[in-house]
């Protein structure tokens, strides 16, 4: 376990949800397959935390082909998901400013620790390190499958042109 936990997993009350699928979808672009996120059960607006899970289902896309007869949720997929928690955050209290979409920008310090599978609620805590208006921001996150720290690190969240993005298509 790392020193510094941004909370104590088994302090956040997983039956409290504050915003669920349906509602993430008013904040956060991905649909289908690439939704990463189940629902958001815990906010911090002072300590800039916020907490989320993803419900691992044997349905799950990489589920059958990561790995057959052995399914390991991919490393990637962890980040997406502790991607996706960043993006909700800041984007469901306008932190960027109004209009703007943020996409990845890179990745620090990521440690994939252990397996997360179907049949698993993997918990993902965030928390906003740094804030550029319009530009970027960097979270930190850990996620957890029940108190086991599986996938830790630091994203950087920047803002997309989308005007461009949606010409290009």
């Amino acid at each position: 376990m790392p020193r510094d936990l941004i909370i104590e997993p088994a302090a956040i009350d997983l039956n409290r949800v504050i915003c669920d699928q349906e509602q993430l979808r008013q904040f956060n672009p991905q649909r289908f397959e690439m939704e990463q996120l189940t629902a958001v059960c815990f906010e911090d607006l002072e300590r800039h935390i916020c907490v989320g899970y993803k419900d691992v289902a044997q349905d799950d896309f990489w589920v059958r082909g990561h790995m057959p007869d052995m399914p390991l949720m991919p490393g990637v997929v962890m980040v997406e998901c502790a991607a996706q928690l960043c993006s909700y955050y800041v984007h469901s209290h306008s932190l960027l400013g109004p209009g703007v979409l943020i996409g990845l920008g890179g990745l620090d310090e990521v440690r994939v620790r252990g397996p997360v599978r179907p049949g698993d609620r993997m918990l993902i805590a965030a928390m906003l390190l740094k804030m550029r208006a319009g530009v970027m921001c960097v979270c930190q996150f850990q996620c957890f499958v029940a108190d086991r720290l599986v996938c830790e690190g630091q994203i950087k969240g920047v803002a997309l042109p989308t005007e461009e993005l949606q010409q290009a298509s």
